[in-house]
């Protein structure tokens, strides 16, 4: 197990290009169960949590290729097992996502309960009641998830009764060789959720209103290959954007979508941040300020999103005044609070809400990560610290942040990876 030992003070300045996301990888890699022709996924971020997919569909038999750049060609025509075991699943919450795609196309599925970041309760009944209303046949039992289908999925109309990412990709996947017409009501609009319907249609879905909160699919008997660039990762531009401005830094990020991030680059207007953008780029100039502090809530997509909220609370531990910080997503979302107050900053917690009084200064201190994102924001907190910090279980952070520790030296920090 690694630790980076980070000396805080210095200000981040340069370039960087942003990886593929991983959020959108994941399941465009999990739909590739769905045509009975190879397909190629291109831009594909080098992640553990993609490896543990690639090993994951590898498992099940499916015929995986992968060049120098970590593009992927997948064909499944040659799957064996219809089963994702818990030994792999358990890392990664993602895995579910075979769920949707195996039925649809070969009729069964045995899938373990997901693992992943301890943020709070994610609970997937919503996939399975989706599937369920498509006609599948579920059954849990000893931790797994047994489903089956006479024939093929029906299309149906189907609520989620709250929004769900995960949930709406499934059905969505699922949807696509269905017999008939599928509504998925109160779907999620993340562009994540789009960039999977984007590789849908290339395969020759058949979808509408992706990016809206209905999506209609009508179901076609099959999908065909193609070759797909996933999208950027918009938390990874939001992550380098917000330790840029932290440190009083300037940076400009390249094939990053900026119509993604609307959020997330007003609320750096609102700390300061001077913000330029073109189609494919993004640049964040503080002047060398010391940021302002900015309250602010999370919501699904277009709100404020969730993987962004650890980061701005680190940001507002060292900047001038007072922020509330609220999660409304996930309940455990604010455990990283602790470990920086450890570092001098001042956080309390009432309920779901932050509130971080802005210090001019924090210490460097010993830190541990607790899930991914919280794991990026003390690496920003370590960043601003005066002195040496410690950041111990990084494991969670390679799970969503491709080499972060190499991009870093290119802004000019002080960063290493050493045996913990």
């Amino acid at each position: 197990m690694d630790k980076l030992v980070i000396q805080g003070g210095r200000v981040l300045n340069g370039e960087l290009r942003i990886s593929g996301a991983k959020n959108a990888a994941l399941p465009i890699l999990a739909a590739t169960l769905l045509p009975d022709e190879p397909v190629t996924i291109r831009n594909v971020p080098h992640l553990h949590d993609v490896t543990t997919m690639i090993e994951l569909l590898g498992c099940m038999g499916v015929e995986l290729t992968v060049d120098e750049k970590l593009s992927i060609e997948v064909n499944a025509n040659s799957i064996t097992e219809f089963a994702a075991p818990y030994e792999l699943v358990k890392t990664m919450r993602a895995s579910i996502l075979v769920l949707g795609p195996m039925l649809a196309r070969f009729g069964k599925a045995h899938v373990s309960f997901p693992g992943g970041c301890a943020i709070g309760s994610r609970p997937v009944d919503l996939h399975l009641r989706g599937l369920e209303a498509m006609g599948a046949t579920i059954h849990v039992e000893g931790g797994y998830i047994n489903a089956s289908v006479e024939g093929r999925l029906k299309g149906a109309r189907i609520l989620m009764e709250i929004v769900t990412v995960g949930g709406t990709e499934n059905i969505l996947m699922a949807a696509t060789l269905a017999d008939g017409q599928t509504i998925i009501e109160n779907a999620a609009r993340e562009p994540e959720v789009v960039d999977l319907a984007q590789f849908l249609i290339a395969m020759g879905a058949k979808i509408t209103g992706h990016g809206t909160d209905t999506i209609i699919i009508d179901g076609v008997e099959r999908l065909h290959s193609c070759t797909y660039d996933v999208m950027p990762d918009r938390i990874e531009a939001g992550t380098y954007l917000v330790a840029a401005a932290a440190t009083r830094g300037k940076i400009k990020l390249r094939d990053a979508c900026p119509q993604y991030l609307e959020a997330v680059l007003q609320k750096l207007q609102e700390a300061g941040a001077i913000i330029t953008s073109g189609a494919d780029w993004i640049e964040l100039d503080m002047e060398g300020r010391r940021p302002v502090a900015v309250s602010l809530k999370t919501s699904p997509y277009p709100g404020f999103p969730t993987d962004m909220q650890a980061q701005f609370t680190a940001m507002n531990a060292i900047a001038d005044g007072t922020s509330l910080v609220t999660e409304t997503i996930f309940e455990n979302r604010l455990i990283q609070t602790h470990e920086m107050n450890r570092m001098g900053a001042n956080i309390s917690i009432e309920g779901n809400t932050a509130i971080i009084v802005g210090q001019e200064h924090i210490q460097g201190a010993p830190v541990m990560a607790s899930d991914l994102r919280a794991s990026a924001s003390l690496v920003i907190a370590g960043l601003v610290a005066q002195g040496e910090t410690h950041i111990h279980r990084i494991y969670h952070i390679d799970r969503g942040y491709e080499t972060i520790e190499e991009k870093l030296l290119l802004l000019g920090a002080d960063i290493r990876r050493l045996p913990d």
